[in-house]
């Protein structure tokens, strides 16, 4: 099974990285992550002399996704989609994770064809995921069962969490998604750690050319690049086992490779200016999305202790306990 780029996905991927980067750079992140504050109002948790509003969904930036047929890849063209497959929606979202955009954006997706406005950027979806819902304010429709939802305090600024008692059974498509996300942001931390030890200087030489910010780095790589196979895997077979080893993995790669990053970066990825931390942030609150790691691994054992099934014409001697035998 190949699992190489082709020349359509790789164009796909470049497209929306540009657009991203166009639309909703570092300048932009940072204007989401640190709105204008208004006079008189109280400081915020983790922001040094500036206030904690709930974020704002960028309806222009989301509306512009629409168009780019960001939440209509996988929608048939004969409903006016894009009709691509989950594996070019995983290149879309492995970018998106990687500029950290901001929104319910895997509900969205998953609801176009479905919700009207859905598919054209138009209509803002939140839905229940697992026991959470993002975004539920900003939302235009909601899917599923948001009684009693209770807001949080989050630890990502671009994530407004509630929390709901009626657990939402977990979608596979989504958990994919997710993982996709999270490798993206897995990689930008890896680009910003070896960037960061090429370029700074500790006792007249890059802090890279050191042995244990060596293996920092080296170890990032290892786990974004396994990660990177098994999402890739997972969305060509589309097999709940392969999506629970995939978002397993990914989500590792991006949890434990933003806080290498910080090590790289020392004091500095500590500060509130440094992004290090908004994708450390984020991967918690992505890690906890559906299901969670407890019941990736539930369903791994399952697979892998599962009796084979008999073949339809099963010989004498058959070596496998099962009633053919």
């Amino acid at each position: 099974m190949d699992f190489r780029l082709d020349d359509d996905q790789r164009a796909l991927r470049a497209g929306v990285r540009e657009l991203l980067t166009r639309r909703f750079g570092r300048e932009r992140l940072r204007a989401a992550v640190d709105p204008p504050r208004a006079a008189g109002a109280a400081d915020g948790p983790g922001r040094p002399g500036g206030g904690a509003p709930a974020p704002v969904l960028d309806r222009v930036l989301w509306r512009e996704l629409g168009e780019a047929g960001f939440f209509a890849l996988r929608l048939p063209r004969a409903r006016g989609g894009v009709g691509l497959g989950l594996a070019e929606a995983v290149l879309a979202f492995e970018e998106a994770g990687r500029a950290l955009l901001p929104g319910p954006l895997v509900a969205t997706h998953l609801a176009a064809g479905e919700v009207p406005g859905a598919a054209t950027g138009e209509c803002v979806v939140a839905a229940v995921d697992g026991t959470l819902v993002e975004w539920l304010e900003e939302a235009d429709v909601v899917r599923g069962d948001v009684t009693g939802a209770v807001a949080l305090r989050p630890v990502d600024p671009l994530t407004p969490l509630h929390r709901v008692d009626r657990a939402a059974p977990p979608d596979p498509v989504a958990a994919l998604l997710t993982a996709a996300e999270q490798l993206g942001s897995a990689a930008r931390t890896c680009a910003l750690a070896v960037q960061h030890a090429r370029t700074r200087e500790q006792f007249g030489q890059p802090i890279g050319a050191f042995q244990a910010v060596k293996h920092l780095c080296s170890e990032m790589l290892v786990r974004v690049e396994v990660a990177r196979s098994a999402v890739y895997a997972a969305a060509v077979t589309g097999d709940p086992p392969d999506i629970a080893a995939a978002r397993l993995l990914a989500d590792e790669a991006a949890e434990r490779g933003a806080r290498d990053c910080l090590q790289v970066h020392g004091g500095m990825g500590f500060t509130w200016e440094s992004d290090v931390h908004l994708h450390l942030k984020r991967a918690w609150c992505r890690a906890r999305r559906g299901p969670c790691a407890a019941q990736s691994e539930e369903a791994l054992a399952e697979d892998l202790l599962a009796p084979e099934e008999c073949p339809e014409e099963c010989p004498g001697e058959c070596p496998r306990e099962c009633p053919g035998a």
